[in-house]
Protein backbone atom coordinates (compact mmCIF):
# COMPACT_ATOMS: atom_id res chain seq x y z
CA UNK A 1 0.00 0.00 0.00
CA UNK A 2 0.91 3.73 -1.22
CA UNK A 3 1.64 5.51 2.13
CA UNK A 4 0.84 9.31 2.68
CA UNK A 5 3.79 11.02 4.22
CA UNK A 6 2.36 13.33 7.30
CA UNK A 7 3.87 15.86 9.04
CA UNK A 8 2.23 17.54 12.18
CA UNK A 9 2.57 21.56 12.82
CA UNK A 10 1.84 22.34 16.16
CA UNK A 11 1.69 19.66 19.49
CA UNK A 12 -1.51 20.69 21.71
CA UNK A 13 -4.35 18.65 22.01
CA UNK A 14 -5.31 18.94 18.19
CA UNK A 15 -2.09 17.89 17.61
CA UNK A 16 -1.99 15.00 19.94
CA UNK A 17 -5.04 14.14 18.76
CA UNK A 18 -3.73 13.90 14.94
CA UNK A 19 -1.30 11.45 15.97
CA UNK A 20 -3.90 9.16 17.04
CA UNK A 21 -5.97 9.55 14.43
CA UNK A 22 -3.59 8.48 12.07
CA UNK A 23 -2.89 5.05 14.04
CA UNK A 24 -6.08 4.20 13.03
CA UNK A 25 -5.54 5.03 9.04
CA UNK A 26 -2.99 2.65 7.76
CA UNK A 27 -2.52 4.60 4.69
CA UNK A 28 -0.88 7.25 6.30
CA UNK A 29 3.00 7.51 7.59
CA UNK A 30 4.19 9.71 10.25
CA UNK A 31 7.05 11.84 9.54
CA UNK A 32 7.26 13.99 11.88
CA UNK A 33 6.17 16.24 14.16
CA UNK A 34 6.96 20.59 13.90
CA UNK A 35 6.83 22.46 17.09
CA UNK A 36 8.29 25.90 18.14
CA UNK A 37 9.23 24.48 21.74
CA UNK A 38 12.73 22.73 22.22
CA UNK A 39 12.60 19.16 20.33
CA UNK A 40 15.10 17.50 22.42
CA UNK A 41 12.17 18.25 25.25
CA UNK A 42 9.05 16.70 23.56
CA UNK A 43 7.32 13.12 23.57
CA UNK A 44 4.92 12.01 21.69
CA UNK A 45 1.65 9.99 22.79
CA UNK A 46 2.55 7.46 20.73
CA UNK A 47 6.04 7.49 22.05
CA UNK A 48 7.98 6.89 18.33
CA UNK A 49 7.71 10.42 16.02
CA UNK A 50 10.59 12.40 15.84
CA UNK A 51 10.11 16.40 17.13
CA UNK A 52 11.59 18.71 14.55
CA UNK A 53 11.82 22.69 15.27
CA UNK A 54 8.63 24.63 13.08
CA UNK A 55 11.92 26.31 11.49
CA UNK A 56 13.50 23.32 10.22
CA UNK A 57 10.26 22.36 8.06
CA UNK A 58 11.67 23.44 5.04
CA UNK A 59 14.39 21.06 4.74
CA UNK A 60 11.12 18.26 4.22
CA UNK A 61 9.99 19.83 1.15
CA UNK A 62 9.68 16.56 -1.18
CA UNK A 63 9.59 14.45 1.85
CA UNK A 64 6.25 15.19 2.96
CA UNK A 65 3.30 15.14 1.09
CA UNK A 66 0.55 16.91 3.25
CA UNK A 67 1.49 18.91 6.58
CA UNK A 68 -1.62 18.73 9.51
CA UNK A 69 -1.69 22.13 10.59
CA UNK A 70 -3.02 22.27 14.25
CA UNK A 71 -2.35 25.62 15.70
CA UNK A 72 -4.60 28.02 16.82
CA UNK A 73 -6.87 30.07 14.60
CA UNK A 74 -6.59 33.35 16.55
CA UNK A 75 -2.90 34.11 15.53
CA UNK A 76 -1.00 30.79 13.96
CA UNK A 77 -2.93 29.32 11.55
CA UNK A 78 -3.49 33.31 9.72
CA UNK A 79 0.17 32.84 9.19
CA UNK A 80 1.24 29.63 9.05
CA UNK A 81 -1.10 28.64 6.23
CA UNK A 82 -0.09 30.73 3.77
CA UNK A 83 3.37 30.09 5.06
CA UNK A 84 3.41 25.89 4.80
CA UNK A 85 0.86 26.36 1.56
CA UNK A 86 4.33 27.64 -0.64
CA UNK A 87 5.98 24.72 0.40
CA UNK A 88 3.38 21.60 1.30
CA UNK A 89 0.44 20.21 0.43
CA UNK A 90 -1.96 21.54 3.48
CA UNK A 91 -4.97 21.15 5.56
CA UNK A 92 -6.23 23.11 8.68
CA UNK A 93 -9.05 24.13 11.08
CA UNK A 94 -9.26 27.70 10.78
CA UNK A 95 -12.51 28.80 12.62
CA UNK A 96 -12.75 32.24 12.28
CA UNK A 97 -15.87 32.07 10.09
CA UNK A 98 -15.85 35.81 9.26
CA UNK A 99 -12.46 35.82 7.98
CA UNK A 100 -12.47 32.54 6.29
CA UNK A 101 -13.07 34.26 2.62
CA UNK A 102 -9.91 36.50 3.33
CA UNK A 103 -7.60 33.32 4.65
CA UNK A 104 -8.81 31.47 1.58
CA UNK A 105 -7.65 34.19 -0.30
CA UNK A 106 -4.12 34.56 1.16
CA UNK A 107 -4.01 30.37 1.19
CA UNK A 108 -5.09 29.90 -2.54
CA UNK A 109 -2.42 32.94 -3.89
CA UNK A 110 0.84 30.87 -2.15
CA UNK A 111 -0.48 27.01 -2.86
CA UNK A 112 -1.09 28.02 -6.62
CA UNK A 113 2.24 29.72 -7.30
CA UNK A 114 3.94 26.49 -5.76
CA UNK A 115 1.34 23.86 -7.44
CA UNK A 116 0.12 22.51 -3.67
CA UNK A 117 -3.64 21.62 -2.60
CA UNK A 118 -4.80 23.17 1.03
CA UNK A 119 -7.73 21.93 2.09
CA UNK A 120 -9.20 24.80 4.48
CA UNK A 121 -11.52 25.20 7.56
CA UNK A 122 -12.42 21.46 7.81
CA UNK A 123 -13.47 19.98 11.43
CA UNK A 124 -17.33 20.06 12.54
CA UNK A 125 -17.67 23.81 12.30
CA UNK A 126 -16.75 25.25 9.91
CA UNK A 127 -16.68 21.79 8.03
CA UNK A 128 -18.84 19.06 8.58
CA UNK A 129 -21.45 21.74 9.76
CA UNK A 130 -21.06 23.59 6.54
CA UNK A 131 -21.02 20.89 4.55
CA UNK A 132 -24.19 19.67 5.46
CA UNK A 133 -26.03 23.26 5.93
CA UNK A 134 -24.94 23.78 2.39
CA UNK A 135 -27.05 20.50 1.10
CA UNK A 136 -29.60 20.74 3.01
CA UNK A 137 -30.21 24.30 1.46
CA UNK A 138 -29.83 22.72 -2.09
CA UNK A 139 -32.31 20.23 -1.26
CA UNK A 140 -34.64 22.60 0.83
CA UNK A 141 -34.35 25.78 -0.75
CA UNK A 142 -37.69 27.10 0.64
CA UNK A 143 -36.89 26.86 4.54
CA UNK A 144 -34.75 27.80 7.59
CA UNK A 145 -31.77 26.52 8.50
CA UNK A 146 -31.10 26.41 12.25
CA UNK A 147 -27.64 25.65 13.92
CA UNK A 148 -27.27 24.49 17.58
CA UNK A 149 -23.68 23.85 19.78
CA UNK A 150 -23.58 22.29 22.80
CA UNK A 151 -23.51 20.63 25.31
CA UNK A 152 -19.87 21.69 24.73
CA UNK A 153 -16.58 23.18 26.47
CA UNK A 154 -15.94 26.51 24.50
CA UNK A 155 -12.61 26.74 25.25
CA UNK A 156 -12.58 30.85 24.19
CA UNK A 157 -15.46 31.26 26.76
CA UNK A 158 -13.84 29.03 29.17
CA UNK A 159 -10.39 31.60 28.77
CA UNK A 160 -12.15 34.29 29.33
CA UNK A 161 -13.19 33.39 32.88
CA UNK A 162 -10.37 32.62 33.83
CA UNK A 163 -8.98 35.71 32.93
CA UNK A 164 -11.06 37.34 35.63
CA UNK A 165 -9.64 38.64 39.08
CA UNK A 166 -10.26 36.08 41.57
CA UNK A 167 -10.35 33.42 39.62
CA UNK A 168 -8.54 30.42 39.78
CA UNK A 169 -9.50 27.76 37.35
CA UNK A 170 -13.12 27.67 34.96
CA UNK A 171 -14.76 25.96 32.35
CA UNK A 172 -17.82 27.15 30.34
CA UNK A 173 -20.49 24.70 28.85
CA UNK A 174 -22.78 26.36 25.55
CA UNK A 175 -26.00 24.14 26.20
CA UNK A 176 -28.71 24.27 23.65
CA UNK A 177 -31.94 25.25 24.68
CA UNK A 178 -34.53 22.57 24.89
CA UNK A 179 -37.51 24.46 24.25
CA UNK A 180 -35.99 26.00 21.16
CA UNK A 181 -34.62 22.98 19.85
CA UNK A 182 -38.28 21.25 20.25
CA UNK A 183 -39.71 24.30 18.73
CA UNK A 184 -37.66 23.58 14.99
CA UNK A 185 -38.39 20.18 15.30
CA UNK A 186 -42.04 20.34 15.34
CA UNK A 187 -41.56 22.49 12.08
CA UNK A 188 -42.34 25.70 13.80
CA UNK A 189 -39.75 27.59 12.16
CA UNK A 190 -39.85 30.27 14.86
CA UNK A 191 -37.34 33.27 14.71
CA UNK A 192 -35.39 32.83 17.47
CA UNK A 193 -33.17 35.15 19.04
CA UNK A 194 -29.18 34.21 20.75
CA UNK A 195 -31.16 34.01 24.43
CA UNK A 196 -33.51 31.99 23.08
CA UNK A 197 -31.07 29.38 21.00
CA UNK A 198 -28.58 28.83 23.92
CA UNK A 199 -27.58 29.30 27.02
CA UNK A 200 -24.04 29.18 29.40
CA UNK A 201 -23.12 27.19 32.49
CA UNK A 202 -20.19 27.90 34.01
CA UNK A 203 -17.72 25.92 36.87
CA UNK A 204 -15.25 28.55 38.61
CA UNK A 205 -12.59 28.26 41.09
CA UNK A 206 -12.37 31.08 43.11
CA UNK A 207 -9.19 32.01 44.45
CA UNK A 208 -9.40 32.29 48.56
CA UNK A 209 -11.05 35.12 49.99
CA UNK A 210 -12.21 36.20 46.39
CA UNK A 211 -15.42 37.76 46.27
CA UNK A 212 -17.84 35.33 44.44
CA UNK A 213 -20.63 37.28 43.87
CA UNK A 214 -18.33 39.71 42.23
CA UNK A 215 -17.42 37.54 40.03
CA UNK A 216 -20.22 35.99 38.89
CA UNK A 217 -21.92 39.30 38.20
CA UNK A 218 -18.77 40.24 35.66
CA UNK A 219 -19.30 36.81 34.33
CA UNK A 220 -22.83 37.27 33.25
CA UNK A 221 -22.31 41.22 32.42
CA UNK A 222 -19.31 40.25 30.14
CA UNK A 223 -19.83 41.72 27.07
CA UNK A 224 -19.41 39.66 23.60
CA UNK A 225 -19.19 36.79 25.48
CA UNK A 226 -22.14 36.35 28.40
CA UNK A 227 -24.26 39.19 28.64
CA UNK A 228 -26.52 37.89 26.22
CA UNK A 229 -27.54 34.81 27.26
CA UNK A 230 -29.21 32.83 30.26
CA UNK A 231 -26.24 32.45 32.58
CA UNK A 232 -25.80 29.94 35.36
CA UNK A 233 -22.76 30.39 37.55
CA UNK A 234 -21.38 27.83 39.54
CA UNK A 235 -18.62 27.81 42.34
CA UNK A 236 -16.89 24.30 42.69
CA UNK A 237 -13.13 22.99 44.54
CA UNK A 238 -10.31 22.79 42.31
CA UNK A 239 -10.92 18.73 42.57
CA UNK A 240 -13.61 18.66 41.20
CA UNK A 241 -12.68 20.77 38.55
CA UNK A 242 -10.61 18.36 37.27
CA UNK A 243 -12.17 15.27 37.98
CA UNK A 244 -15.34 15.87 36.44
CA UNK A 245 -14.78 18.43 34.01
CA UNK A 246 -11.32 17.29 32.72
CA UNK A 247 -12.28 16.54 29.23
CA UNK A 248 -13.59 18.33 26.13
CA UNK A 249 -16.84 17.38 24.86
CA UNK A 250 -19.21 18.97 22.61
CA UNK A 251 -20.99 18.50 19.44
CA UNK A 252 -24.49 20.15 18.06
CA UNK A 253 -27.39 20.12 15.58
CA UNK A 254 -27.77 21.38 12.41
CA UNK A 255 -31.79 21.16 11.05
CA UNK A 256 -33.44 22.88 7.67
CA UNK A 257 -37.19 22.83 8.31
CA UNK A 258 -38.92 23.58 4.82
CA UNK A 259 -41.06 22.81 2.45
CA UNK A 260 -41.29 20.96 -1.16
CA UNK A 261 -43.95 20.16 -3.79
CA UNK A 262 -47.18 21.63 -3.25
CA UNK A 263 -46.74 21.96 0.63
CA UNK A 264 -45.13 19.30 2.08
CA UNK A 265 -43.37 19.86 5.40
CA UNK A 266 -39.57 18.22 5.17
CA UNK A 267 -37.10 18.16 8.11
CA UNK A 268 -33.29 17.44 7.41
CA UNK A 269 -31.30 17.02 10.77
CA UNK A 270 -27.46 16.22 11.51
CA UNK A 271 -26.35 15.91 14.35
CA UNK A 272 -22.68 15.37 16.79
CA UNK A 273 -22.30 14.40 20.25
CA UNK A 274 -18.39 14.15 20.94
CA UNK A 275 -16.38 12.78 23.85
CA UNK A 276 -13.85 14.94 22.97
CA UNK A 277 -13.40 17.93 20.34
CA UNK A 278 -10.09 18.24 19.94
CA UNK A 279 -9.78 14.15 19.00
CA UNK A 280 -12.68 14.07 15.96
CA UNK A 281 -11.58 17.56 14.91
CA UNK A 282 -8.35 15.63 14.37
CA UNK A 283 -9.67 12.68 12.89
CA UNK A 284 -11.91 15.50 10.18
CA UNK A 285 -8.26 16.79 9.01
CA UNK A 286 -6.67 13.23 8.55
CA UNK A 287 -9.85 12.51 6.15
CA UNK A 288 -9.50 15.73 4.18
CA UNK A 289 -5.42 15.28 4.79
CA UNK A 290 -6.00 12.56 2.03
CA UNK A 291 -8.29 14.45 0.04
CA UNK A 292 -5.39 16.87 -0.20
CA UNK A 293 -3.16 14.68 -1.18
CA UNK A 294 -5.32 12.62 -3.98
CA UNK A 295 -6.36 16.24 -5.47
CA UNK A 296 -2.84 17.22 -5.94
CA UNK A 297 -2.05 13.99 -7.90
CA UNK A 298 -4.55 15.04 -10.15
CA UNK A 299 -3.36 18.56 -10.81
CA UNK A 300 -5.48 20.53 -8.50
CA UNK A 301 -3.92 23.09 -6.91
CA UNK A 302 -4.86 25.87 -4.55
CA UNK A 303 -7.12 26.34 -1.31
CA UNK A 304 -9.94 24.00 -1.44
CA UNK A 305 -13.18 24.06 1.26
CA UNK A 306 -15.48 20.98 2.16
CA UNK A 307 -17.72 22.19 -0.47
CA UNK A 308 -15.01 21.32 -3.10
CA UNK A 309 -13.96 18.08 -2.18
CA UNK A 310 -16.11 15.14 -3.29
CA UNK A 311 -17.02 12.57 -0.81
CA UNK A 312 -15.02 9.74 -2.50
CA UNK A 313 -11.73 11.46 -1.71
CA UNK A 314 -12.18 11.13 2.27
CA UNK A 315 -12.29 6.93 1.50
CA UNK A 316 -9.39 5.25 1.46
CA UNK A 317 -11.64 2.62 -0.04
CA UNK A 318 -12.05 2.50 -4.30
CA UNK A 319 -15.16 3.63 -5.75
CA UNK A 320 -15.77 -0.16 -6.33
CA UNK A 321 -15.64 -1.06 -2.72
CA UNK A 322 -17.76 2.44 -2.07
CA UNK A 323 -20.50 1.20 -4.42
CA UNK A 324 -20.98 -2.07 -3.16
CA UNK A 325 -20.50 -1.89 0.64
CA UNK A 326 -22.14 1.94 1.25
CA UNK A 327 -23.75 2.74 -2.11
Amino acid sequence: MEKIRVGIVGYGNLGKGVELALQQSPDFELTGIFTRRAPETMQSVTGNVPFFHIDTAKDYVGKIDVMILCGGSATDIPEQGPHFAAMFNTVDSYDTHAKIPEYHASVDEKAKQNGNTSVISTGWDPGLFSLNRMIAEAILPVGKEYTFWGKGVSQGHSDAIRRIEGVKGGVQYTIPMESALERVRAGEDPELSTREKHMRECFVVAEDGADKDKIAETIKTMPNYFDEYETVVHFISEDELKTEHARMPHGGFVIRSGKSGRDSKQIIEFSLKLQSNPEFTASVLVAYARAAYRLNKEGQSGAKTVFDVAPAYLSPKSTAQLMKELL
